[in-house]
């Protein structure tokens, strides 16, 4: 079945690509009524278009607020065309039938997220008529189109010259389902700025709340977007996401994939750094970008992480960036080819000079020397990202917070989603216990200190072993713990010796105390609590290595 298209309505914020579409309508025969800009816009093009004052009666009036809430224009959208009694009403009242309604909204996301915006702007940008008449047409969408996305226009063109001016029931059905989800999205927008202000109206200056994220908000305010006033995760969830572009394909050429963007993504966030250059970003390359992105952002020393397949084949702290990265490419770097580098300080020539010979498919770093950029420009086809995140402020809130609960892990389930805290910060020293009767050195609490760093960003089970600031082995993604430790040695090829060993999680029995004694380890570090504690603490006092624990897991699934 098929809606013939005959006239339209047209009143979009978003100008992009309507005159096109004006223009398409037109030559086949639809006659256009359209408000304000749009009118104008249209008109200036050359294209007929009537004013919607012609179909009502009325002016607009009130500086615009009301223009397009009549009985004619409303009436027109809402008919229901296989009812006598409509048709028969809308005769009588001089009403015109509209086939077709275009329309997006005032921005007043964009309006919001300005730093300086003063409520009663924000409040004027709060569209009425929009998502009325959008409203309107969706409910009627068996008789009317409703188009929101400007993306779409061209692909509602080519239907209407192909069936000769109509769409079929089911695009019209699509376009609706399209509608309310932008209306929907709209309103939250809407609902969660106005709520944030709640507490703070006696306020001479009010924080503005500029919209939804996947990524971060107040733990404690009640700006938050996932958590309650007890804090508590919300009943409802509601996610703004913008996106960024498609991708090639997801993890395998089989599955399509898309890259989308919180709309209060701050400034240093991932997915707003820039490319300087190379090849279009995969869906694999995001999640390697991420995975070493999250480690080094929590070291205020010069830090370098080296990934492959989500896992750190590698990561090291130095006095130079150059340095940490030499240090994080020993640890594997049979693993490291085609891997993702990030850094969390401005990469450097002497940097550059070494990575120039490697294979890497990504490079990340907070800023770039011009010297250095010059050299990586040579390697054409790597991907190189340039992020303003600052990693001064952000060592200092992990100071002054420890763990921050401030940013949320989202993953998909079969028919749902999980919601969690995101696994970042700073384990509190203070709160350690050395369990043996060994303490360890100032120089192995170092290593300690950034081996149970790094070991919260390895896939669990996982063993890291570390010394002098760097990784020497990882052990990752085991089902066995033991295996992880068999497997963190192995791939230090001798190094273990002398190097500390940091776990994920406690350790069940003392097969991976009695391994690491055997093989030179000089300290471990784990979050105690086994059952079999005594057994795996007893072991290590036979090796005289110190064992602290920590008290807190961290499982990376």
């Amino acid at each position: 079945m098929k809606v013939k298209i005959e006239r339209a309505l047209i009143s979009v914020s978003d100008k992009k690509g309507i005159i096109e579409l004006a223009r398409d309508l037109e030559k086949m025969g639809v006659e256009i009524i359209s408000t304000g800009g749009t009118h104008r816009n249209i008109e200036q093009a050359g294209i007929k278009v009537r004013k919607v004052e012609e179909i009502t009666g009325f002016p607009e009036m009130m500086d615009g607020r009301v223009k397009t809430l009549h009985p004619r224009v409303h009436g027109g959208i809402l008919a229901d065309r296989n009812k006598d009694s409509h048709i028969k009403e809308m005769a009588s009242a001089g009403i015109l039938p509209i086939d077709m309604v275009v329309v997006n909204l005032y921005p007043f996301k964009e309006t919001i997220s300005a730093s300086d915006v003063r409520p009663e702007d924000a409040v004027e940008n709060i569209d009425i008529g929009g998502p009325t008449m959008i409203r309107s047409a969706a409910k009627n969408h068996n008789s009317v189109a409703i188009i929101v996305d400007p993306s779409d226009y061209g692909v509602i063109s080519r239907e209407m010259q192909k069936n000769n001016g109509s769409l079929s029931t089911d695009t019209l059905y699509r376009l609706a389902v399209k509608a309310f989800q932008h209306t929907c999205e709209y309103d939250s927008v809407i609902f969660e700025y106005l709520y944030g202000r709640t507490d703070k109206y006696k306020d001479t200056e009010i924080n503005i709340h500029s919209g939804l994220s996947i990524g971060r908000g107040s733990a404690n305010g009640n700006t938050d977007i996932y958590r309650d006033e007890s804090g508590e995760f919300k009943e409802d969830l509601s996610l703004d996401l913008k996106k960024i572009q498609d991708l090639r394909y997801g993890e395998n050429p089989h599955q399509k994939a898309s890259y989308y963007r919180s709309s209060s993504a701050e400034d240093g966030s991932l997915v707003n750094a820039i490319q300087l250059q190379g090849k279009e970003l995969s869906y694999n390359n995001i999640l390697d970008i991420n995975a070493a992105f999250q480690i080094v952002k929590e070291f205020g020393e010069p830090c370098v992480a080296v990934i492959k397949h989500n896992n750190p084949c590698g990561a090291a702290i130095s006095g130079t960036i150059a340095r940490a990265y030499q240090k994080a490419l020993e640890c594997d770097p049979v693993s490291a080819f085609g891997s993702v580098v990030a850094s969390n300080m401005r990469w450097t020539t002497e940097a550059a000079e070494a990575l120039l010979d490697k294979y890497v498919e990504v490079l990340i770093a907070p800023e770039f020397g011009r010297e250095a950029l010059k050299i990586m420009l040579k390697k054409k086809n790597m991907r190189i990202l340039k992020t303003d995140f600052d990693i001064k402020a952000n060592i200092s809130r992990l100071q002054k917070d420890g763990f921050s609960t401030s940013n949320i892990d989202l993953k998909s389930v079969d028919g749902g989603i999980l919601v969690q805290d995101l696994d970042e910060g700073i384990d509190n020293r203070e709160k350690f216990r050395v369990a043996t009767r060994i303490q360890p050195t100032d120089m192995q609490w170092k290593d300690l200190l950034f081996g149970w760093q790094i070991a919260k960003n390895v896939k669990s089970n996982a063993i890291v072993l570390a010394i002098d600031g760097a990784t020497v082995g990882v052990g990752a993604g085991q089902m066995s713990r033991v295996d992880a430790a068999k497997i963190a040695i192995d791939k230090s090829s001798g190094r273990c010796k002398g190097a500390i060993m940091a776990s994920d999680a406690f350790l069940p029995f003392k097969d991976v105390a009695e391994l690491a004694g055997s093989r030179g380890i000089l300290a471990m570090i784990q979050p105690g609590g086994s059952v079999r504690y005594g057994e795996v603490i007893e072991v290590c006092n036979k090796y005289r290595i110190p064992m602290i624990f920590t008290g807190n897991r961290h499982f990376k699934h």
